[in-house]
C-alpha cells in the first residue's frame, strides 16, 4: 500500500510518500504516484531557478 501524508498549517505544507502498491496492480499505481511526485518536485526546482530570491528548494538524500 502506498501512503501519502500531507501536513498543512502555519504557512507550511509537507508531503510524505511511502510504500509500494500491491503486486496485483502490476506496479502501475506506484509508478503513477512516483511520476506525479517527481514531476511536482522538478517543477518546483524550475520555479526556484527562475525566482531564486523568492523560492528555495533543498533536496536531501537519506
Amino acid at each position: 500500500m502506498i501512503r501519502i501524508r500531507a501536513r498543512l498549517g502555519d504557512g507550511r505544507t509537507s508531503i510524505e510518500v511511502t510504500g509500494h502498491d500491491e503486486p496485483a496492480a502490476g506496479g502501475r499505481v506506484c509508478a503513477a504516484v512516483s511520476a506525479i511526485t517527481q514531476t511536482a518536485l522538478l517543477g518546483l526546482e524550475q520555479v526556484a531557478q527562475q525566482y531564486p530570491d523568492h523560492v528555495s528548494v533543498e533536496i536531501t538524500e537519506e
